[in-house]
């Protein structure tokens, strides 16, 4: 699939002109286990897993840098990750089969703070079942999948925020 065709998979996601829609939340199937997660950070090429968050509440966000809404996203979801972390909240950035140097050079031109990781070969977006960018994924304390949003969403609005209070209490 091309990558224009991932971002207009969803319909409705996206207006005629191309203007933001609302995100559309997914709550992750009953009874399916949430997938591992083991990945390399970038640029430091450590081993990363969701496993060892235990005891966080993880958003996991797939993004690619050729796309505009994840690219428009992740200023607020740095935002939502200093204002959340304390809470216990950590925000991933899971870059979708991008090479190093297109990553560098992104991460280069902006100033992303958040822990990059790389899904090179698109396993770990197919295993969440990731079709449209930007998806983010909430992984409760438990390291359970609840919920996600597909679409470009505002972190710091009261509905996104709301929307992950549910889950930091438990």
């Amino acid at each position: 699939m091309r990558r224009r065709d991932l971002l207009l998979a969803s319909p409705g996601l996206l207006g005629a002109a191309g203007a933001q829609a609302q995100a559309v939340e997914r709550p992750w199937p009953k009874g399916q286990a949430t997938p591992p997660l083991q990945l390399k950070t970038h640029p430091e090429g450590q081993p990363w897993s969701l496993a060892a968050q235990r005891g966080k509440a993880v958003l996991l966000n797939f993004w690619a840098s050729w796309c505009e809404p994840c690219r428009a996203e992740l200023p607020s979801l740095e935002l939502l990750d200093t204002a959340l972390g304390p809470q216990g909240l950590l925000v991933v950035a899971v870059n979708y089969r991008e090479t190093d140097a297109a990553l560098k050079r992104f991460l280069d031109q902006t100033s992303v703070g958040l822990p990059v990781l790389r899904d090179v070969d698109g396993l770990a977006s197919r295993a969440f079942g990731v079709r449209v960018f930007p998806t983010t994924l909430l992984v409760d304390r438990q390291g359970r999948a609840r919920a996600s949003m597909v679409g470009e969403c505002d972190w710091n609005g009261s509905e996104m925020r709301h929307w992950l209070a549910r889950y930091l209490k438990a």
